[in-house]
């Protein structure tokens, strides 16, 4: 089995050749829009209407000139966005472990795209696979400051060697 499998991404033979490139950071991945029914579908999802997320007219007053996402959607799309950005070959499962540190220096305007770039931060041995350390960038196309960073933490686990 492979993690990921975007066309057009890095591909990984093996969590070996993974942990090889640690330190490098892979990307810039394709363009991904957030719309409003998106950030409302979230709000649905959490409970959280605050009106600067779901409220056109008023947010077009607000701080930020229109609605903005929330930030825990923001964080949400980065297992996908990772997808298109590599895969690696030779793993049977991938969990996500957690989170080391996430801030959202800018708002992400409902209606920007955003694409990721991730730099492999570590690789370390764990029962049955490894645990990766991802700094994840997530940039708006609008430029400026990024949405998100956060450092995301997974494990990946390999397929049973046969023999």
């Amino acid at each position: 089995m492979t993690l990921g499998g975007a066309p057009g991404g890095r591909t990984f033979a093996s969590i070996a050749e993974l942990a090889g490139a640690v330190g490098e950071v892979i990307g810039p991945g394709p363009w991904h829009r957030v719309e409003q029914d998106r950030v409302n579908a979230f709000a649905d999802a959490t409970g959280d209407h605050q009106w600067i997320h779901t409220d056109p007219e008023r947010a077009a007053t607000g701080p930020y000139g229109t609605t903005v996402a929330h930030g825990y959607l923001t964080l949400s799309l980065l297992p996908a966005l990772m997808r298109d950005l590599y895969q690696v070959g030779g793993v049977r499962m991938a969990v996500n472990y957690g989170l080391n540190r996430v801030r959202f220096p800018a708002p992400l305007r409902t209606g920007d795209a955003v694409r990721i770039s991730a730099e492999l931060v570590g690789v370390e041995p764990v029962a049955g696979g490894v645990q990766l350390v991802t700094r994840v960038t997530v940039e708006p196309d609008r430029g400026g400051k990024p949405c998100c960073v956060a450092e995301t933490v997974s494990r990946l686990y390999a397929e049973a060697e046969s023999g």
